[in-house]
């Protein structure tokens, strides 16, 4: 599954560079993914080969049927921690990639500049100078850098599920970027804004409890152990797509208008949707004297898909932000709890 979930990343961001023609963006990305296509290869490899020196020890009466399977799950589970390592340092390469693209490190052939060179008649000839206008309009579509945070809790029928999770203690956080474009010519108002994000979703349970996985059911159940912390956390790559609605004011000036965004009051309705690329559950303790902390991964029958719906209103670059998921955090459960955050969000041009 993780190794689907990181082609999927990389197809997407291929998609989404692709269509707007960042082709120094696209070949960084396909460098990263054959990296960790050649990862992938290079370990199953190594564990074949490792399988079948253990099938020949079998074979020739040296170890029993028991030790092998043994051995081989063992081997499995090793290839696996390694094959995670190795792509970590791979999508800390696409962070940085992405990151790079933010901050406009990675440049673009752009033929739309906002200083313009314009020619123009001075009675006797033709002079290129730029725009002594000082007001400048910005591109149809534009960039942003977005970074989230805030509370996060579950919801059941309506009702918020905050006896089983702390409401102060639990937490979201998103960043990632979006393109933001104008969907009329000669008005302001409507914007089209769509993006990848990385989104974290962490949940406290209360009264020393932590989670426990029974077949297809994961259950709140209290821990042996006194608990001084107790944290389950989610990891989603997601598409977010809004209509937002700007209300900044466009410019006049020489009979030509200027168009911004982001400089007034502001707000989008939309939703999201993505796969979770990461659960795990952290607890801390102490023990004779001694400071635990445990970091336990697994899927924990959490949904591999997320959907839902987001919306946000603001003033300039600050939002009041809201997301609340559709489909439950847990598969097969028979309690059905979905997933809603709320915070501040920062949309930095």
């Amino acid at each position: 599954m993780k190794n689907f979930t990181i082609y999927l990343v990389i197809l997407i961001l291929l998609f989404v560079s692709k269509v707007l023609g960042q082709e120094t963006f696209e070949s960084k990305a396909k460098n990263i993914a054959n990296k960790i296509e050649k990862i992938t290869k290079e370990e199953k490899a190594t564990l074949k080969e490792e399988v079948e020196a253990v099938n020949v020890q079998l074979s020739e009466g040296k170890i029993t049927q028991e030790q092998a399977d043994k051995r081989k799950k063992e081997l499995a589970e090793a290839r696996a921690v390694i094959i995670e390592e190795k792509v970590t340092l791979a999508q800390n390469e696409l962070n940085d990639l992405v990151q790079q693209k933010v901050d406009g490190k990675i440049k673009e052939q752009d033929s739309t500049r906002k200083n313009r060179m314009v020619i123009y008649w001075d009675k006797n000839n033709w002079n290129n100078k730029k725009s002594k206008d000082s007001i400048h309009g910005e591109r149809r579509t534009t960039s942003q850098f977005v970074f989230a945070m805030g509370l996060n809790n579950t919801m059941v029928d309506g009702k918020l599920q905050d006896s089983n999770y702390s409401f102060i203690g639990s937490h979201f956080y998103e960043w990632g970027f979006t393109y933001n474009s104008r969907l009329m010519k000669n008005d302001n108002l409507l914007h089209a804004k769509y993006g990848l994000s990385l989104m974290y979703n962490n949940i406290r349970p209360t009264d020393n409890r932590s989670f426990v996985v029974n077949g297809n059911q994961t259950n709140l159940e209290v821990n042996a152990i006194n608990l001084d912390e107790s944290r389950f956390r989610n990891v989603y790559i997601v598409l977010p797509v809004h209509l937002e609605f700007d209300f900044t004011k466009p410019k006049v000036s020489n009979g030509k208008t200027y168009f911004r965004t982001h400089e007034s009051f502001r707000f989008g309705i939309g939703g999201y949707a993505g796969i979770n690329v990461k659960s795990k559950q952290i607890l801390k303790y102490d023990q004779d004297d001694l400071d635990y902390k445990t970091t336990i991964k697994g899927d924990y029958n959490v949904n591999n898909f997320i959907y839902g719906l987001s919306s946000y209103v603001g003033y300039k670059a600050l939002s009041l932000y809201v997301k609340y998921d559709l489909n439950p955090l847990f598969q097969d459960n028979l309690t059905e709890e979905k997933n809603i955050s709320l915070g501040l969000r920062l949309d930095l041009n």
